[in-house]
C-alpha cells in the first residue's frame, strides 16, 4: 500500500509537470482501475483454485516489475505512446495491489476470533492501517518525486518491495487454505442479495470520492499553489503529497476506530445495516455543500482553500465510517467457504467504482472545474444510498 500511494503521485504529479491535461492524467489511471476490475472478479476464484498464499506471492512480484518497468519510460517517446506506456504499466499495478489486498482482506475472515466485535475489530484495524500507511504513500511519492526524480524513486521502490515479497515467503504462517480443485468460475457471482446490493452500494461509495480525488482536487490545489518556477512547483508538489496523505492516514485512523464510534460489540448484524444507511445519507451533504460553496465564490482564494481542505478532512472521516462498516457487512454476509469469492465480487464493484469515479473525475473537471466534480460526488453518494437501503437486516433475510 506504501508503494501503491507512492506511485500514484509520482505519476499525477510527474505527468501533469510534462502537460497532460485532466482527461489524459485520467486515461493513464483507467486501466489500473479496469485491471482491477478484472482481477477482483477472478482473484476470488484463482485464490479458491490455488490458495492464499499463491495469490498474495503473484501480487507482491507483479508490483516489483511494474515498478521497474515504468523506470524504462522515455521522455522521447510520443506523448500517446507515453500514456498507452504507462498506462499498460498502471494497469499491471492494479492487478498486484487487488490481488494482495483480496488475499490480506479474505484471510482476516478465516483467521478472526469467533463472535461479531471480534472481526469487525480485525476488519478495521486492517483496512484502517492499510490506507493510514497508503497515506503516507501519498507523501512519499511527492517528496521524492521533488528530491530524488521520477526513475530514481520507482526503482527504490522496486528494491524494497522485492526484499520485502522475500521476507514474506521466508515468514509466511501455516493455516492459510491451499486451494480446491473443483471451484468453478461461475461460483464468483453471488447468489446472496445482500452481497450484491452492498456491492451496488459500494461501487457508488467509492466512485464518489474518487471523482474528486484522482483528478480534481491535486489539480485545484496546483493551480492554486504553484506560481509556475521550479522551486513553486516543489513547493505545490510538497503541499498536495501533504494533504493527500493527511486525508487518507485520517481517514484509515477513524476506519480503525469505527467499531468503538458505532458500539459495535453491543449491536446487532441489523443495526450495523440500519448504520449504514444512516452514514451514507449524512456523506451526501458534504461534496453538494462544497460544490455550492466553490461555485459560488467564483476565484480561488486563500480562505476558500482553507474551507475546502476543511471540508474534504470531514469526508474523509464520515467516508471511512462507511467504508469499515461495508467491510464489516461483506465479511458478515459471506461464508467461510464462500469467502473469496465473494470478497472478490464485492471489490471488483469497489474496483468499478474507482473507475467510474477517475473517468468522471478527468471528465468533470474538464467540464466544470472541482464545482462538477463535487456535484457529481454527491449524486453518486445518493445512488449508494439507495443500495443500502435495499440491504436487508438478518431477521428478515430468509
Amino acid at each position: 500500500m506504501l508503494s501503491d500511494g507512492a506511485l500514484r503521485m509520482l505519476v499525477l504529479l510527474h505527468f501533469h509537470g510534462l502537460g497532460f491535461s485532466p482527461v489524459q492524467l485520467a486515461y493513464l489511471f483507467v486501466l489500473y482501475e479496469v485491471a482491477g476490475v478484472v482481477t477482483n472478479l477472478s482473484a476470488g476464484w484463482i485464490a479458491a483454485r490455488f490458495g492464499l498464499t499463491r495469490t498474495l506471492y503473484a501480487g507482491l512480484a507483479l508490483q516489483v516489475l511494474a515498478l521497474v518497468a515504468l523506470a524504462a519510460l522515455d521522455p522521447a517517446w510520443s506523448l500517446w505512446g507515453s500514456v498507452a506506456y504507462v498506462m499498460a504499466v498502471q494497469g499491471a499495478s492494479g492487478v498486484a495491489k487487488d490481488l494482495a489486498k483480496m488475499s490480506s482482506k479474505s484471510a482476516v475472515k478465516l483467521l478472526a476470533p469467533a463472535g461479531q466485535g471480534g472481526l469487525f475489530a480485525w476488519v478495521a484495524v486492517l483496512t484502517g492501517s492499510k490506507n493510514a500507511v497508503k497515506g503516507a504513500g501519498f507523501l512519499l511519492g511527492a517528496v521524492l518525486l521533488g528530491v530524488v526524480g521520477f526513475t530514481g524513486s520507482v526503482l527504490g521502490m522496486a528494491l524494497v518491495l522485492a526484499l520485502i515479497l522475500a521476507a514474506v515467503a521466508l515468514w509466511m504462517p501455516e493455516g492459510l487454505p491451499k486451494g480446491r480443485k473443483g471451484a468453478k468460475f461461475s461460483e464468483v457471482f453471488s447468489k446472496d442479495t445482500n452481497v450484491n446490493w452492498l456491492s451496488f452500494a459500494r461501487v457508488f461509495l467509492f466512485g464518489a470520492r474518487d471523482v474528486w480525488f484522482v483528478v480534481g482536487i491535486p489539480i485545484y490545489f496546483y493551480a492554486v499553489l504553484s506560481d509556475g518556477t521550479e522551486a513553486g512547483n516543489r513547493a505545490a508538489f510538497f503541499a498536495i503529497g501533504s494533504f493527500m496523505a493527511v486525508w487518507t492516514i485520517l481517514y484509515g485512523a477513524v476506519q480503525a476506530w469505527a467499531p468503538r464510534l458505532l458500539r459495535a460489540k453491543s449491536r446487532s448484524e441489523g443495526d450495523l445495516v440500519a448504520s449504514a444507511r444512516h452514514w451514507v445519507s449524512a456523506l451526501v451533504a458534504v461534496p453538494a455543500l462544497l460544490a455550492v460553496l466553490v461555485c459560488a465564490a467564483g476565484e480561488p482564494a486563500p480562505w476558500l482553500t482553507g474551507v475546502i481542505v476543511a471540508g474534504l478532512l470531514v469526508f474523509g472521516a464520515v467516508f471511512a465510517v462507511n467504508s469499515s462498516l461495508h467491510s464489516y457487512l461483506i465479511l458478515a454476509f459471506t461464508s467461510g467457504e464462500r469467502v473469496t469469492m465473494d470478497v472478490g465480487f464485492y471489490y471488483m464493484a469497489n474496483a468499478a467504482g474507482r473507475l467510474l469515479g477517475t473517468l468522471l473525475s478527468g471528465l468533470s473537471y474538464q467540464l466544470g472545474g472541482l464545482p462538477a466534480c463535487l456535484a457529481t460526488a454527491a449524486v453518486m453518494l445518493l445512488l449508494s444510498r439507495y443500495g443500502a437501503g435495499r440491504l436487508e437486516e438478518k431477521d428478515t433475510r430468509r
